[in-house]
């Protein structure tokens, strides 16, 4: 068996994995990078191998660093299978199609700035066309399902906790009457995170391939992060501003409304109109409502008092331009919770533009930014910034919440590990999925658990195991 790593190796994005079997290959995710424009462009663009020598495809989750670069495989020529759960089925097609619009979106406000420089336009890395004959490969199969995506290899999906339909893989393969069991984590679930089980265990795992995000640190309580939400937005009653939220539309948005309506259920969310201004939250959080099959003991339960998890009096969705248009011109203190979660496309583009410069408002980051995204550049607090072209001085108050991280912490990931390894087989573990303190930090986490060997891989490195 060789493994070989092309994405979210030394960085936390585009995660993109091969295991090759005898002459199989299968890919585990095919994620978009995110970070420095140009840089991303390229590798996104550019596939660092054949697309028709991949003979399948294993999708852990369908959020756009795991999923988003589908349709570039697609347009390269690859034509079988791509599996993943029903529930990452029915959100990566309205994800795919949501990436494509906001590239061509995005790419016209770019390259009028370009044509008035006298450069070339950009294309899109790929159309609603390749989107679409993305999402006719998808191949559901359920949780605990055994499936065959290449000869000699079975896996099976387990809840991995971290959004609706997210995944951790089981691989099971025979090359030269020898059977070894790879495990690919995915993104592991952080405890607690409402709506969702619990990230289940793997057992048996004789190699590893884990995520390591939040390798060096632990997150804040829930309470904690109830307790900022209701102070920043008491500050924005009091202030008049606006507390601008950007959040990933599937999975993030739908844990902050489902936090905000717990503090309206026990009357302690402040009087101020809230906003999900993204098409595709409206209809990610449709799907959820739609994949109760996925939901904790306390969702159920809050099901039975609670119609409807994601809405409540005072919360209102935006899907048309105009109304995401009205947010800007609203003179009233507003929440507006919008996507990209790390500020690199979509609606919150227009929002950070129009209000970034105001020192009444807030920004309040509740997800990982990764390097170069101007997500990260805001959170560090440079100033300016560029945002479609203009350099946008950054006057806004900046905070973060962690507690609502849809990641594990240290604490969390150190645990799964270790459950993979009940019975002693665990030889070797290769973390992805995180910078390099993280990785480092969490490496040593695991040599602390007996676990033989530890590889942090980057971009390009291969290994036969």
């Amino acid at each position: 068996m060789q493994l070989h790593f092309w994405g979210a190796a030394g960085t936390v994005t585009g995660s993109m994995h091969i295991v090759e079997v005898g002459d199989q290959r299968i890919m585990l995710d095919c994620g978009l990078y995110q970070g420095h424009r140009k840089k991303a462009f390229q590798i996104n663009r550019e596939l660092p191998f054949d697309a028709d020598a991949i003979d399948a495809v294993v999708l852990s989750h369908a959020h756009i660093d795991h999923s988003g670069n589908l349709p570039s495989l697609v347009r390269a020529g690859y034509r079988g299978p791509i599996f993943c759960t029903s529930a990452t089925r029915d959100l990566a097609s309205r994800m795919l199609l949501d990436s494509a619009k906001i590239q061509k979106y995005d790419l016209k406000y770019v390259n009028r700035h370009r044509e008035r420089l006298g450069k070339k336009p950009f294309e899109p890395l790929y159309t609603t066309d390749d989107a679409e004959a993305t999402i006719r490969q998808l191949k559901p199969v359920n949780y605990r399902r055994s499936f065959d995506p290449a000869r000699g290899v079975t896996c099976e999906f387990y809840d991995a906790g971290h959004m609706l339909g997210s995944a951790s893989v089981a691989i099971d393969a025979v090359e030269n009457g020898s059977r070894k069991r790879l495990v690919f984590s995915g993104d592991i679930g952080n405890s607690g995170t409402p709506i969702l089980r619990e990230p289940r265990t793997i057992p048996d795992a004789e190699l590893l391939i884990m995520e390591s995000t939040y390798g060096d640190r632990n997150h804040q309580s829930i309470a904690e992060t109830k307790r900022i939400l209701k102070q920043a937005i008491a500050e924005c009653e009091a202030t008049g501003g606006k507390l601008i939220i950007p959040a990933f539309s599937v999975g993030r948005t739908q844990e902050i409304v489902y936090r905000l309506n717990e503090l309206f259920e026990d009357g302690e969310l402040p009087p101020v109109h809230i906003y999900v201004d993204s098409p595709l939250a409206v209809d990610a959080t449709n799907i959820y409502r739609d994949h109760p099959e996925c939901y904790d003991v306390e969702a159920r339960n809050m099901l039975e008092e609670d119609s409807d998890l994601f809405g409540f009096r005072r919360l209102r969705y935006c899907r048309s331009t105009e109304d995401s248009k009205r947010l800007n011109t609203n003179k009233a203190a507003a929440v507006i919770i919008s996507a990209s979660g790390m500020c690199e496309g979509g609606r919150i583009l227009h929002h950070l533009r129009n209000h970034l410069d105001d020192d009444a408002t807030q920004i309040l980051f509740a997800g990982y930014q990764a390097p170069n995204t101007l997500g990260r550049k805001i959170l560090d607090r440079e100033s300016p910034v560029p945002i479609y072209g203009k350099k946008i001085e950054v006057k806004a108050k900046i905070g973060r919440i962690e507690g609502c991280s849809a990641h594990a912490d240290r604490e969390g990931l150190l645990a799964w590990a270790d459950s993979t390894q009940l019975n002693g087989n665990l030889g070797r573990v290769f973390l992805v999925h995180g910078e390099a303190e993280p990785a480092a930090a969490l490496a040593n986490g695991l040599r602390d658990l007996n676990i033989p060997q530890v590889d942090i891989p980057q971009r390009g490195d291969s290994f036969v195991v």
